[in-house]
């Protein structure tokens, strides 16, 4: 089953435990995948996308 929920920052914030503003700063450093949806000037990344992300990230294997 996939989850198609739409994310923003806040969201992918609070499922990696940091704040907003550091989620921003991993996509200005190219460290965030590409949004899959940009409405209105913002970015939005599937919940999948995300938990994919997460999982990749080197020293993450034991987090949520």
């Amino acid at each position: 089953m996939t989850d198609r929920k739409l994310w923003s920052y806040k969201e992918i914030a609070a499922h990696i435990q940091v704040q907003p503003d550091t989620v921003r700063s991993y996509r200005k450093h190219g460290l965030l995948p590409e949004p899959d949806l940009v409405e209105g000037g913002k970015p939005y990344w599937f919940a999948d996308t995300v938990r994919r992300w997460v999982a990749q990230r080197p020293g993450q294997r034991g987090r949520r």
